[in-house]
C-alpha cells in the first residue's frame, strides 16, 4: 500500500477522523496529527475570518512535498489536505498526518509537513481585521 493515503486541496469543511481514518496502520505505533484552525488575532492584530487561495498547481506541488517526506523518514502512512475559500474564526484551515513504527520520527515528519507545506505550497492567505483592513500572507499558516 501507499504510504501516501490522502492529499487534497478542497473548498469544503476538513475532518480530522477522515484523515485519522486514511493513515491508520498495524505497523505505526506513533501517529501525529496536526490541526491548524483560524484564530482570532494575529500579531496582537483582531482578526474576524479568512480567505484561502491556491496556484493551479497547488495539488502537484503538494504531492511533492509529500513524496519528499515519505522518502526522508521511515513512516508507514501520510496524509494532509488544506482548505480554500472562506473560513470563519475556529474552522480547521490544515490538516496533516504521519503514521510511523515509532513516535520521533511520526513527529519529525509531521513537523516537515507542515513546515514544507507552509514554505513550498502555493496556497495563499488573505486575512480579513475586524477595523476592515486585510493583509495577504504569501504561505499558509
Amino acid at each position: 500500500m501507499d504510504v501516501i493515503r490522502l492529499l487534497d486541496i478542497r473548498d469544503s469543511a476538513l475532518s480530522v477522523d477522515e484523515v485519522f481514518s486514511a493513515i491508520g496502520d498495524h505497523a505505526a505505533g506513533g501517529t501525529t496529527i496536526f490541526v491548524g484552525t483560524v484564530r482570532d488575532q494575529d500579531h496582537g492584530k483582531p482578526v474576524t475570518r479568512l480567505s484561502y487561495s491556491a496556484h493551479p498547481g497547488a495539488a502537484g506541488e503538494l504531492r511533492r512535498v509529500a513524496e519528499k517526506v515519505a522518502a526522508d523518514f521511515p513512516i508507514t502512512a501520510l496524509a494532509a489536505v488544506h482548505r480554500v475559500g472562506d473560513l470563519e474564526l475556529g474552522d480547521i484551515a490544515v490538516i496533516v498526518a504521519v503514521a510511523s513504527p515509532h513516535r520521533d520520527e511520526a513527529f519529525a515528519a509531521s513537523r516537515r509537513l507542515i513546515d514544507d507545506l507552509k514554505g513550498e505550497v502555493p496556497i495563499w492567505k488573505n486575512q480579513i481585521f475586524a477595523d476592515g483592513s486585510t493583509e495577504w500572507v504569501g504561505a499558509c499558516d
